[in-house]
């Protein structure tokens, strides 16, 4: 796996320079990043009146039983297809 956390590490730095993401694929990265560094999501869901707060939630949610190294794995991919 430290192969892949050297990568995962790497992909975060480059996910930094990227030009600005549509909400939809910062969610998407936001909820691998979670998934990856904490596992499956914790605490109580945010209330109707934290959008934000429940959008990155849920896309940490739809993450739930992931492995952290298959996580980190399609973070590196994706940030990969975007800096193309």
């Amino acid at each position: 796996m430290s192969d892949t956390k050297t990568q995962f590490e790497a992909a975060l730095e480059r996910s930094k320079s990227l030009p600005k993401q549509p909400p939809a694929v910062q969610l998407d990265l936001y909820g691998l990043f979670k998934q990856a560094t904490q596992g499956d999501a914790s605490g109580k869901r945010p209330g109707a009146f934290d959008i934000r707060g429940r959008a990155k939630y849920d896309a940490w949610a739809a993450k739930k039983g992931m492995a952290a190294e298959a996580a980190m794995t399609e973070y590196i991919a994706y940030v990969d297809r975007l800096a193309r």
